[in-house]
């Protein structure tokens, strides 16, 4: 399989008549930590309209697009050229002091502070979410690389893959309790069971790419949704409750966040109309690099 893959990615919403859009916010560039991008392009549409790129309040690229006149359509296209050569997900080195969890004085880090508060409803009643926290409290203390591998593991076990076209996330005690959820709720409640253990941990929404199941010669591409975990040492860790497993090369972050509404793609005010969605997402092999430099209408051109 060659290594080297492009994603287009269409992003189109259709307004039932002209509509005034407020100030759009796309967070769609892949983060500055992100080592396998090889390019990355966005068009807007309709034009006449204004972008500015800046960093939110978590780092993440974020560009606010605005319209100077209504519009009956807001289009965004993506190209993206990525390195999939495989990473050994675990390749980092924890500080000594945070091998066994808990970790003294491991989130002593006023930055941490976000990541750290409760992801769960504040004052709905948890039992389910506290049941769940008991059983790894128990286990305490632990070496942590297996607290958190497990744990990842179990919630890929326990919770159901449900695809949910409907937004927002499910609190954590409601994944608990339909035993299923979207990457983004199942995410979400790892979140809140590592803050409860004392780990700092926050939302990250991306792309993933991996085997398409029909032609497995060849990569696919889908939005996902992940949870990072921070380890003194090892920084953010990348762990995927759809999977069980670390996030690796496949996993291209987008936006990382306390929570998932402050990560979403795409997010901004509009009037009151009737709109639709559709996402289109295309993926085709690139040729290596020694080629592609013979071919300057091809050459990649940093982010």
């Amino acid at each position: 399989m060659n290594a080297h893959a492009m994603l287009v990615h269409h992003t189109r919403y259709r307004y039932d008549r002209p509509v005034h859009l407020g100030p759009q916010t796309v967070r769609l560039r892949p983060v500055a930590a992100c080592r396998n991008i090889l390019s990355h392009s966005m068009d807007i549409a309709p034009q006449p309209c204004t972008r500015t790129w800046g960093l939110d309040a978590f780092g993440n690229h974020a560009a606010r697009i605005t319209f100077p006149e209504r519009v009956t359509h807001f289009d965004i296209t993506v190209r993206l050229a990525t390195d999939q050569t495989p990473v050994n997900p675990f390749r980092f080195t924890m500080a000594k002091s945070a091998c066994r969890w808990p970790a003294d004085g491991a989130c002593n880090d006023p930055a941490l502070g976000p990541y750290m508060q409760a992801a769960d409803e504040a004052g709905a009643p948890t039992p389910l979410l506290d049941a769940f926290v008991q059983e790894w409290r128990a286990l305490l203390p632990c070496p942590t690389l297996d607290l958190l591998v497990n744990l990842t593991r179990t919630i890929a076990t326990r919770i159901t893959y449900r695809i949910r076209t409907e937004a927002g996330v499910w609190s954590p005690e409601d994944t608990l309790r339909n035993a299923a959820g979207s990457c983004r709720d199942s995410a979400w409640l790892l979140i809140a069971v590592l803050r409860r253990l004392g780990f700092a941990a926050r939302f990250v929404s991306g792309y993933l790419f991996q085997p398409d199941l029909n032609a497995p010669d060849r990569l696919g591409c889908d939005l996902h949704a992940w949870t990072q975990v921070h380890v003194p040492g090892a920084g953010w860790i990348g762990l995927d409750t759809t999977s069980g497993l670390l996030a690796a090369q496949g996993h291209i972050p987008l936006a990382v966040a306390p929570t998932p509404q402050q990560a979403a793609p795409v997010s901004g005010l509009l009037d009151q109309c009737v709109a639709t969605f559709e996402a289109i997402m295309e993926t085709v092999p690139m040729p290596p690099i020694a080629d592609m430099a013979s071919q300057p209408h091809r050459a990649i051109h940093p982010l």
